[in-house]
């Protein structure tokens, strides 16, 4: 526990609600007016027994409960930032999930540009796999530059699809379809994963493939193969990221090679110099 910096955090959220915005008097300190909520206003507000808050805010509250943190985040309208610094400082490490239910949903326009300044195919989807953004060379991986609205459904249950994602069966499903479960387990929800496990479980040879899924790999390096509509075969690299403001959507970049596979060699990982 950082209680520095989480004393803080609180009290700098804190003195920006205004108790009038709450239908409270905004409490005096030593003859003057006091900036935003007080202690105890906070315990009435959220219902919690009387210095509740004020311990968690000192620093006081050893493990404080998950739905402290979050009434007490949406009360103070904390960002995802905020709120996952919150987890840190008070318990030390990140939180479970999201603090709101539309993150990983929205995503600043300002990547659309950056996308654009790729010279490699690169789109960003969101937590449940909406497609929203690309570059033109992302939109060349599908005939007719037919850009799906979700990648997840395109490739889990589009017949096209086991036409451009080579060895369907063994190369990209036993790999993608575990990470429907996954994200499903997190958050049962979600509407549009919910609608794409029902398309799944009502395709045959997606279905056994789901049924039998456990854990799966992140894309990170991970070397496929791929027919590409005017490239033809070859092989595509991938990398995955997560924009910091969008908790759970996904930044992917693709490397593809036309021809035969290349000899796979052993690729040095990226760190920092022992002096910096």
């Amino acid at each position: 526990m950082d209680k520095a910096a989480l004393r803080f955090l609180l009290s700098e959220r804190r003195a920006s609600i205004t108790p009038e915005s709450h239908g409270l008097s905004r409490p005096t300190r030593q003859g003057r007016r006091a900036r935003g909520l007080s202690q105890a206003q906070i315990d009435q507000i959220l219902h919690r027994a009387p210095d509740t808050y004020g311990r968690l805010e000192s620093g006081r509250y050893p493990n404080p409960p998950v739905d402290l943190l979050q009434d007490v985040a949406r009360l103070f309208r904390m960002n995802e930032q905020e709120w996952i610094a919150l987890w840190r400082y008070a318990l030390g490490q990140d939180p479970p999930h999201p603090l709101h239910s539309r993150s990983g949903a929205v995503i600043s326009g300002a990547w659309q540009s950056a996308l654009e300044g790729f010279s490699q195919p690169a789109y960003l989807n969101d937590r449940s796999w909406n497609v929203l953004a690309h570059n033109a060379h992302f939109a060349a991986f599908f005939p007719g530059h037919r850009v799906p609205a979700n990648t997840m459904r395109w490739m889990a249950v589009e017949p096209e699809a086991r036409t451009v994602l080579l060895d369907w069966e063994t190369a990209w499903a036993p790999l993608f379809l575990p990470q429907l479960r996954v994200a499903l387990a997190a958050d049962p929800s979600d509407r549009t994963l919910g609608r794409i496990e029902r398309e799944v479980l009502a395709d045959p040879a997606a279905a056994s493939i789901y049924e039998s899924a456990s854990a799966y790999s992140h894309l990170d390096g991970d070397e496929r193969p791929l027919r590409h509509p005017e490239l033809g075969r070859g092989w595509v690299t991938m990398c995955a990221a997560q924009p910091l403001g969008a908790p759970g959507s996904r930044l992917i970049l693709l490397d593809f090679h036309p021809g035969a596979r290349r000899r796979r060699r052993r690729v040095p990982a990226l760190r920092a110099r022992a002096d910096a």
